[in-house]
């Protein structure tokens, strides 16, 4: 999967999760700038992402993303 594929499947993710079609994510998005982003919304968000992508995220994976474009990287790293 390409980049942008990646980007494009993790926006409608985010669109899904907080049923918001307006939504726009960047690659500096983060928790703080999406008013409902808590740590449930954190865990829905990895869990889809593990079903859309057939991933199996582990801890250390995840502990240290600080933006979308982390969780990107990381998707990107894991899938190639």
């Amino acid at each position: 999967m390409d980049k942008q594929s990646i980007f494009d499947a993790v926006q409608q993710i985010f669109r899904d999760n907080f049923d918001d079609e307006e939504l726009v994510i960047t690659r500096e998005t983060c928790a703080d700038d999406i008013e409902d982003w808590d740590s449930l919304e954190q865990i829905n968000l990895l869990t889809a992402m593990e079903k859309k992508f057939g991933l199996k995220f582990k801890l250390d994976d995840v502990r240290g993303l600080e933006n979308v474009g982390d969780l990107l990287d990381l998707i990107e790293r894991l899938t190639a």
